[in-house]
């Protein structure tokens, strides 16, 4: 099999991962919501395990945790579920990047379909959010501003804490979509100005299917967020539905280990990244966005003369690459997120997005510097 370089899209479970989770599938099969027996008090037991690991990686407690399908279920109900008390405020701004993930802009368009104002910020050329527009931006009717933790495409990260004191004294709450950072550089998700978080499990060696949504108090007030979906009155009446107990679990241990073996991946994505920068070199290639701000398991590049469809079918066989975000890459249109950038349609067509892991073996970029200049 070639070496897989799409971790982005989504990541290899953790082995340990991945036993705990088939663990809860065969044996600890109880419903956490079962209260007259042991398997539904292991079931509870274990997802509260999972709600504290998740907690512990931003600094929030257990019961600012519910657990949903993913970052894209996250992000809606965090912007959507803003909505009636945005109404019931008359404050219906809300503002947010054009780097943003498709799963925070669509639900943002809906709210302006609904009549909110929607600011959508350009994009600066090095991929990220520039603090002067976003602060020509904030009104005082803003409810909401969203801006991503690392972007999917580029892995260029957002500046969060510059971002959290600028919106010191605001009211808007300021929603993060972390599903790229999160348990890869979660200081900048402990700041206490965020007051929602979206997290996804599998980009962090986890199970797909599982995400979770923080929702950080102030003082002792949560976010005003209403549920999308009823019925049952789990997660606190937000997120209703039997728990998916296996893949919380998976979640949960997925989180702690990111934390605990931080250091450890950060050398492993680093010393791996020397390695590709080394072995791409004859390629003469082009990077795209700040790689001063570029986290180090993620390269976005385009080789000069060379179609990107054309170095995924020549290195097909030595590498597994993506052109783009796996969530649109089925009916693949140029990025929007290298468009929001200004690159040329020339270069945006030619790039790729190399996204890797501590997990991941060896490439042999001899190989794929040959296969390439073959159809250069």
């Amino acid at each position: 099999m070639p070496v897989y370089l799409d971790c982005n899209a989504t990541s290899p479970m953790e082995p340990v991962v991945r036993d705990a989770v088939l663990r809860f599938m065969a044996e600890d099969f109880g419903n956490a919501g079962s209260r007259t027996h042991e398997y539904g008090n292991r079931a509870k037991q274990a997802v509260q395990r999972a709600r504290d690991q998740v907690a512990g990686a931003v600094g929030v407690e257990r019961d600012e945790v519910i657990f949903t399908s993913g970052a894209t279920e996250s992000n809606n109900l965090a912007i959507l579920g803003l909505a009636p008390y945005a109404e019931r405020e008359q404050r219906r701004h809300i503002i947010t990047s054009a780097l943003e993930h498709k799963a925070v802009l669509e639900p943002a368009d809906a709210l302006r379909a609904a009549g909110f104002e929607t600011t959508i910020l350009p994009a600066e050329p090095g991929g990220y959010t520039a603090l002067d527009r976003l602060k020509a931006a904030l009104r005082k009717d803003t409810v909401l501003v969203s801006i991503m933790h690392v972007n999917n495409e580029t892995g260029v990260e957002q500046p969060l804490d510059a971002i959290c004191d600028m919106l010191s004294g605001h009211p808007a709450y300021l929603h993060v979509d972390a599903s790229q950072g999160f348990g890869k550089h979660n200081d900048p998700l402990r700041n206490h100005r965020i007051d929602l978080i979206s997290v996804s499990a599998h980009k962090i060696y986890g199970p797909k299917g599982v995400g979770a949504l923080v929702l950080r108090r102030r003082g002792s007030d949560r976010p005003p967020l209403k549920p999308l979906s009823f019925g049952g009155g789990q997660e606190r009446g937000l997120r209703p539905g039997t728990l998916a107990v296996p893949l919380i679990v998976g979640l949960g241990l997925a989180a702690e280990l990111a934390t605990k073996h931080f250091l450890a991946r950060q050398e492993a994505v680093r010393t791996f990244r020397a390695q590709a920068l080394r072995g791409l070199a004859p390629l003469a290639p082009d990077y795209n966005g700040d790689q001063e701000r570029v986290l180090p398991h993620v390269m976005n590049l385009a080789i000069p003369g060379v179609d990107a469809e054309a170095f995924m079918l020549a290195t097909k066989e030595i590498i597994s690459i993506s052109n783009g975000s796996a969530c649109t890459s089925q009916s693949y249109q140029p990025s929007h997120v290298l468009n929001a950038m200004g690159l040329s349609k020339e270069r945006i067509m030619s790039s790729l997005r190399f996204s890797w892991c501590h997990m991941t073996p060896p490439v042999d970029w001899g190989a794929v510097v040959d296969a390439v200049s073959r159809v250069r």
